[in-house]
């Protein structure tokens, strides 16, 4: 008795070992990001200690349970305020950076890495344009002030999250903060 393979089977087993491909991706370095956001400007690393308040303050107004970092702040010669960040996309983390001016205000955001498989039109300038010009006072929710991506949501909320808290931690820390003489 001769055996034949059933074609289908063959094709049914390729697609269950084949590979799945991920978008993920490193779009700009840190310092690349401070050139978009800051042109022509000189930023020092400003790094401030996160306590548990302010913590806790950040968490309770963004959502965002994935402990801030207070070691990646910088401080541009105008005032104004260059943070990297971090949120969970669906899985994976989704590293940003926020630039505010010397009022809080967003002057733009650009994400750094993205290792999620989808979501990662999160990373369009279309997208991220809707920040600028934000403060605490606005919202900065999903399907309030900022528009959703269809096959992205949970990046785009985590994301909005994220610059919420930004925004919180300019107004409980980083607005108080004296300037350095140079």
């Amino acid at each position: 008795m001769n055996w034949k393979p059933n074609p289908y089977a063959v094709v049914g087993l390729s697609i269950l070992v084949a590979p799945i491909f991920a978008q993920a991706k490193i779009y700009i370095s840190s310092e690349q990001a401070q050139q978009i956001l800051f042109p022509n400007k000189v930023l020092s690393k400003s790094p401030i200690i996160i306590t548990d308040d302010l913590q806790e303050k950040m968490r309770a107004a963004s959502s965002i349970r994935h402990p801030f970092q207070g070691d990646r702040i910088w401080r541009s010669s105008d005032g104004g305020w260059f943070v990297i960040d971090e949120v969970v996309g669906k899985h994976e983390m989704i590293t940003y950076a926020v630039a505010l001016n010397a009022k809080g205000s967003v002057l733009g955001i650009e994400v750094l890495e993205y290792v999620e498989s989808y979501g990662y039109e999160v990373a369009e300038a279309q997208w991220r344009k809707q920040f600028v010009g934000k403060t605490i006072n606005d919202p900065i929710k999903l399907n309030q002030d900022i528009q959703n991506i269809g096959g992205a949501t949970l990046s785009c909320k985590h994301l909005t999250d994220g610059v919420k808290r930004i925004t919180v931690l300019y107004d409980l820390t980083l607005k108080n903060m004296p300037v350095k003489s140079q």
